[in-house]
């Protein structure tokens, strides 16, 4: 990344994120008036206990809802979220590709390394929203082993392909990989389903953590930049099954956010220059 764009990123960093708190104080206030429970996930949670507020060289938010919950809570932002904001999902917005919710802003654009310019989503700032669903009482190794091969398969599945005996190979393979893993979580489920853990739905949990759905509900309210949000229950061990040694700062060549570039405020002009 050039030093150019590097001093452009750091000096809009702040006006992002102060964007993004705004569309999660609109997303608390459906909640609460709804009764739909959410909380802060990952970096986010993280940035509230460890910071206050956003991890410094953070640039998006993230919460979790129940997968149960968010057909109300779509209907509902539908109806009542500020103009200039809009929920964008798999079925409204299908050239989307990952199984995420957000929350966007239409008065902004931002661009993220994983970004597809082939497809027409909407590119606003926003506010990701992963759904949370019951896991079954496996032992974490089995857990682990079912997600992470079930979402690399499936990645891999509906990922861009241009026909050869390489691709059709990796079809194959994959595709049996992939109903592989899911017969195995589906009878699970079917056998070992106590709701005591909770975690991504099966198709986002690359990383196959699950929490104990105790560290989560009743969800609290915590302390985020200048306003109180939901949180989990329990966020050190919630935290704790995510990064393990939260409380450690990572070296300061891992510090970065997702974006290589954003404007904020198209009706103002941001651009690179200045």
């Amino acid at each position: 990344m050039s030093n150019k764009l590097t001093t452009y990123l750091d000096r809009h960093r702040r006006a992002v994120q102060l964007k993004q708190l705004g569309i999660l104080k609109a997303i608390d206030a459906i909640c609460l008036r709804h009764g739909i429970d959410y909380w802060l996930d990952g970096g986010t949670i993280l940035g509230a206990v460890r910071h206050g507020g956003f991890i410094p060289w953070d640039d998006d938010i993230d919460i979790a809802m129940r997968l149960d919950d968010l057909p109300r809570f779509v209907e509902a932002a539908r109806r009542e979220l500020p103009e200039g904001l809009y929920i964008q999902t798999p079925d409204t917005d299908p050239n989307v590709r990952m199984p995420i919710y957000k929350v966007r802003d239409t008065d902004s654009f931002l661009v993220e390394a994983a970004d597809d310019f082939s497809r027409p989503y909407g590119k606003g700032l926003y506010v990701d929203i992963f759904p949370m669903m019951p896991y079954p009482s496996c032992s974490k190794a089995f857990i682990k082993r079912v997600a992470k091969g079930y979402c690399r398969a499936n990645a891999i599945l509906c990922s861009q392909h241009y026909y050869s005996m390489r691709s059709f190979a990796e079809f194959f393979y994959f595709g049996l990989k992939r109903a592989w893993c899911k017969l195995q979580w589906n009878v699970a489920c079917a056998l070992k389903m106590r709701n005591e853990y909770t975690s991504n739905t099966l198709n986002n949990n690359g990383y196959g953590i699950m929490h104990r759905t105790d560290s989560i509900f009743p969800v609290q309210r915590i302390k985020f930049e200048d306003a109180e949000f939901n949180a989990p229950a329990n966020p050190d061990a919630y935290l704790t099954d995510l990064y393990r040694n939260y409380m450690q700062l990572p070296p300061e060549d891992k510090r970065g956010g997702h974006a290589v570039f954003y404007l904020e405020g198209l009706g103002g002009g941001i651009g690179l220059e200045g």
